[in-house]
């Protein structure tokens, strides 16, 4: 369950990120989606959501960007992140209320955890361009790392019942 917990981290760093990811997954059939999560696994969600997460990277460089833990961007995030912790809860065949749970908690950590990172490591570095490049690049690896680890989640999870069937 850990896992929904780090794809809201991802969200709480990037908004877009995650759900552009899972988006991926599931397109590509490594995630099962059915039912009302179908739409997740449609090339159109994918290519929308990793447009959207195109366009966050290159907003969050602007000096003008709203900082995440402001109240609007935050809760887009908190939506975002309880969204994507129940595409994982589905896919994994969990409560969806511990999707939503797991995703929020996930984004706390990501929104606030992230920007008191970022504000050192500008501290440090002296540029935030540099720095936010780099928190693109760390979300969007932690991302897919999340994903691949649902996706082996669930392949343990069939091998163990295919196991007791034989």
């Amino acid at each position: 369950m850990w896992w929904m917990v780090l794809v809201g981290v991802v969200t709480g760093m990037r908004s877009m990120t995650a759900l552009a990811v899972l988006c991926w997954f599931a397109w590509l059939k490594l995630l099962p989606e059915s039912g009302w999560t179908a739409w997740s696994a449609t090339l159109v969600a994918a290519i929308v959501f990793s447009l959207c997460a195109l366009g966050e990277y290159a907003g969050d460089l602007s000096p003008h960007a709203p900082s995440r833990t402001s109240v609007f961007p935050l809760t887009v995030r908190l939506v975002l992140g309880a969204l994507a912790g129940v595409l994982c809860a589905h896919a994994l065949v969990q409560p969806v209320a511990g999707g939503v749970v797991f995703g929020v908690v996930g984004v706390l950590i990501g929104a606030f955890g992230g920007v008191r990172v970022r504000v050192w490591l500008v501290g440090k570095v002296g540029r935030d361009w540099p720095v936010g490049v780099a928190e693109s690049a760390v979300a969007l690896g932690l991302a897919v790392v999340a994903a691949m680890m649902v996706r082996h989640d669930i392949v343990q999870e069939a091998a163990a019942r295919m196991q007791t069937v034989l």
